[in-house]
């Protein structure tokens, strides 16, 4: 009877290391599927000050979040919305104007966007244009993890 109820003991505890491992590969995975993408939307005709949005933009970003973007945790993309296949971008995030989009990735799908439309308020503010989308990017990454 004592060997029974110490194969049954060792089985238990094999079968429950194996479900912790298992859980926790599944949530390292789980990581890498959810990532964080700041879109930064441009047309062909680029003024100075849509270059200067664009410009910040990278800079809140590189400067910020260097380990995230060389993880894939982040990424950055310029996209010119009147290239015929980025007209798409224009009606999916009802976009008006140059735009820094942040879109929350999950398991391959969009579960969350965000138009971080303040940019054109903070464009002749450059620390505060850095910082707030240094909070914005930071906020996502959280809800990523």
């Amino acid at each position: 009877m004592k060997k029974i109820f110490s194969t049954l003991l060792a089985v238990t505890m094999l079968i429950s290391g194996s479900v912790i491992l298992l859980s926790n590969a599944r949530a390292a995975d789980g990581d890498r599927d959810s990532h964080v993408v700041a879109y930064y939307f441009h047309g062909s005709f680029r003024c100075p000050t849509c270059h200067k949005l664009e410009q910040y933009s990278k800079e809140a970003i590189e400067t910020n979040f260097k380990d995230e973007l060389s993880s894939g945790k982040l990424e950055l993309k310029a996209v010119n919305v009147e290239e015929g296949r980025n007209e798409h971008y224009t009606s999916d995030y009802q976009l008006y104007t140059k735009s820094l989009i942040l879109s929350l990735i999950r398991d391959g799908k969009e579960t969350k966007y965000k138009n971080l439309d303040k940019i054109w308020e903070y464009v002749h503010n450059k620390q505060r244009f850095l910082d707030y989308v240094k909070a914005e990017v930071a906020d996502f990454l959280k809800e990523a993890r």
